[in-house]
């Protein structure tokens, strides 16, 4: 993601404009006065907890998942909202201009974690960007673009923060509160064998207590104006907080989940890249499987062909399935067909109401590399004491990081913070360079 032109960030601005416009007549749950900010947030916290205690007591009773229905359902739940969490934290990009400044400390320590200072197993976009890797889900599906709005928004307020600061200090007021169905997706995706550790990271940092959101209350009054009409910016703020409302929230997305028409959609993808890579041996219906291919929208006949021949077994363990025999196990002709992802969504469905004793199935994910990747649960290595910014290793394998230790060592400390702030950008923070620059300015800021 390159950094915007201007005259995108002009159309961001006219874009928040139109979205904000569209919000003003919703209804607003935020107390009346940002007094009241910090009793609404425990009071809110107290009731998702008691809602969560309900939920566990329903599922020690016996009650069944409330969210997911198979795996492939939370796989598919995980690449739609993927665009928002590609940008996770980028509506505060614009605040670290103003590290100086003690009112804006709250926000831009948020920043500065949702980045992980700089630590690639901290950093949010990196931890849901290998999620994603490791389930076999980079580049699945075709995604509406109403799932790209809330990303959209939040690149939006993150590069005009000089323009719409009530705005992003009332979104950042609403992403921060703990919601319900961030606690019931982790504990379902643990149940289904995927790391939940994105999901009950957001569990721990956002808490009322000490994290997000109780600092995002306190930068309210923190950055409440005392002379300039600071009722007006408590409004902006209320407008801010609804632009969370925008978009495909969580439970719209997981509901939107249908099994078979994700497997009809992903094979009639497909159906163009195996025309006329199959032999004519067998016939189903009396049409060779090159001829079923080159029909568009024939999907449906074709599994029905298949399962009237006992190739696909419904409801039963796919490994009866001769179709499944031939794209998963050792020795399969159709090994590497289909991603870990397509895969699951074709045993999903031709499991159907069958359930299996034992684990739940995994497919093979090609291996991820994860050589600049320290695992969450290796401590970090101590930072050598710098005296300046630019005491960095003199060899590195990144060339970006080689530009930015050479550039840095010829600009004034002034200069440096700036540059080191553009490779923080939400486009740019989670490469090799961009880490290395959170390092030094979290190291740099926090002397």
């Amino acid at each position: 993601m390159q950094t915007p032109s201007a005259e995108a960030i002009s159309d961001a601005r006219e874009f928040l404009h139109q979205q904000l416009a569209a919000v003003g007549e919703q209804p607003c749950d935020l107390p009346d006065s940002p007094s009241a900010l910090e009793a609404w947030i425990e009071t809110n916290a107290a009731q998702v907890g008691e809602q969560y205690a309900e939920y566990l007591k329903t599922r020690r009773n016996g009650g069944s998942r409330r969210y997911f229905t198979n795996r492939a359902h939370a796989l598919y739940f995980l690449q739609c909202v993927a665009p928002s969490k590609a940008v996770d934290g980028a509506w505060l990009y614009g605040v670290l201009r103003h590290w100086d400044d003690y009112r804006f400390d709250g926000l831009v320590r948020t920043y500065l974690e949702e980045l992980g200072d700089g630590d690639p197993a901290q950093n949010h976009v990196v931890i849901y960007r290998k999620l994603l890797a490791e389930q076999g889900c980079e580049a699945s599906i075709e995604m509406h673009d109403q799932l790209y709005l809330q990303g959209a928004l939040q690149l939006a307020l993150g590069y005009n923060v000089r323009h719409f600061l009530p705005e992003v200090i009332g979104f950042n007021l609403g992403y921060e509160q703990l919601p319900l169905h961030l606690l019931i997706t982790a504990y379902e995706l643990s149940e289904l064998g995927i790391d939940p550790y994105y999901f009950t990271l957001h569990v721990t940092i956002d808490n009322a207590s000490s994290g997000h959101a109780r600092r995002a209350a306190h930068s309210v009054s923190q950055l409440m104006p005392v002379d300039s009409n600071p009722s007006d910016f408590y409004q902006r703020i209320a407008l801010g907080y609804r632009l969370n409302n925008l978009g495909v929230n969580t439970t719209a997305v997981i509901a939107s989940f249908d099994l078979e028409h994700e497997v009809i959609q992903m094979l009639e993808r497909k159906r163009g890249f195996g025309q006329q890579m199959h032999s004519d041996y067998c016939k189903f219906e009396g049409r060779t499987v090159n001829q079923w291919l080159q029909l568009s929208g024939k999907i449906p006949e074709f599994l029905a062909a298949l399962e009237n021949k006992g190739w696909i077994k419904r409801h039963q363990d796919p490994q009866l399935s001769r179709f499944w025999q031939l794209i998963d196990g050792p020795g399969a002709s159709m090994f590497g067909v289909f991603s870990p992802y397509e895969k699951q969504l074709l045993r999903d469905w031709i499991s159907g109401d069958w359930r299996p004793e034992q684990a739940q199935f995994q497919p093979r994910a090609r291996p991820v590399n994860t050589a600049n990747v320290r695992s969450r649960f290796t401590p970090s290595e101590p930072s050598p004491e710098r005296e300046s910014l630019v005491s960095l290793p003199a060899k590195t394998v990144d060339i970006d990081m080689d530009r930015l230790r050479t550039e840095l060592q010829t600009m004034s400390q002034q200069h440096q913070i700036l540059y080191l702030i553009e490779r923080m950008s939400p486009g740019r923070h989670s490469t090799p360079a961009g880490l290395l620059a959170t390092r030094l300015f979290s190291e740099f800021i926090g002397q």
